[in-house]
């Protein structure tokens, strides 16, 4: 796999850790105690993100926050599935010039 699309996959998974842990916090909301569950992304040394999953210190609701993590997420998901499409596009005008 080239470097384009395994950055692009953990990007890909970085946002579904995202999305997931919105609609956790989403649906827990209303439940007494629960503490918030936040995704932490650093940048690898290889290229992509690695992402970890993270309870808040304190009890409490974000559903404003949460709404934007999931909008946040979705662009993301539009952004690394374009780097793949661009990729392969690009491959296949290499291997058609090779034809």
């Amino acid at each position: 796999m080239s470097s384009a699309s395994s950055i692009a996959i953990s990007g890909l998974s970085a946002a579904q850790w995202r999305l997931a842990s919105a609609a956790h916090n989403i649906a827990n909301a209303a439940t007494p105690g629960f503490r918030r569950q936040v995704v932490q992304q650093e940048t690898r040394a290889d290229g992509g993100v690695a992402a970890t999953l993270e309870r808040v210190p304190a009890p409490g609701a974000d559903l404003a926050g949460d709404i934007v993590g999931q909008m946040m997420a979705a662009y993301a998901f539009e952004a690394n599935l374009g780097v793949i499409r661009t990729e392969d596009r690009m491959v296949g005008s290499l291997l058609d010039l090779h034809a």
